[in-house]
């Protein structure tokens, strides 16, 4: 479980043959085999590390489903580790499981702020609503706005400065994980929606019919 308050970008040193290696230092400082740590989003387990950065395995599932195949050496991927009890909730509840990708259709400026414009498929857009959290590349941020087709983040300076989004270009894909709650709801309500099975027919004259 993560926040998606991003800790520290990383840079990736190799990728390929199954397993990731990203140059890092931050979150290092705790480090343990097994433990689990956030990039881009993506929850991965650590398999090997030394003073300079650790190595994941990444299964073919998680590349179809995320945009880590698009990765080379050098390239900047954010990076949490996992949540604990005694840490602050600044963001939102990450499970670490990318729902999909969504692709960076148009930046715009407004005051302090950078408007990111993501296109997403409506299996996606479904979970999305205004004002609700969104993970993208594992930072949790808010939703300013929802269409058919797309929906719109506002950033500060600072979350480009300390993550990822900085280097990010119209046309970008983006990891998306939607909020757990509105999956979870809607699955408890469609169990509410499911036609009730259809009423016995055993009844007291075919219990005498039958010998009983």
């Amino acid at each position: 479980m993560f926040t998606g308050i991003i800790e520290e970008v990383g840079h990736v040193n190799r990728i390929g043959g199954g397993s990731l290696v990203i140059d890092c230092h931050k979150v290092l400082e705790d480090v343990q085999l097994g433990d689990s740590i956030a990039v881009n989003g993506v929850c991965l387990t650590v398999t090997h590390f030394d003073k300079s950065g650790f190595t994941a395995d990444v299964m073919p599932e998680t590349v179809r489903r995320t945009s880590l195949a698009e990765l080379k050496k050098g390239s900047p991927v954010n990076l949490e580790r996992a949540l604990t009890l005694a840490s602050r909730l600044g963001g939102h509840i990450v499970s670490g499981h990318i729902d999909g990708t969504g692709e960076i259709v148009k930046f715009a400026d407004e005051g302090n702020a950078i408007l990111m414009t993501i296109s997403a498929g409506p299996e996606l857009l479904r979970y999305i609503v205004e004002k609700g959290s969104v993970a993208l590349d594992g930072i949790s941020l808010t939703v300013a706005q929802v269409t058919d087709s797309d929906f719109t983040v506002s950033l500060i300076p600072h979350t480009r400065e300390v993550t990822n989004l900085g280097s990010k270009k119209t046309g970008s894909p983006i990891n998306i994980e939607t909020d757990v709650l509105g999956k979870y709801v809607e699955k408890m309500l469609q169990g509410q929606r499911e036609p009730q099975q259809s009423q016995s027919t055993l009844t007291l004259d075919f219990l005498r019919e039958n010998g009983f």
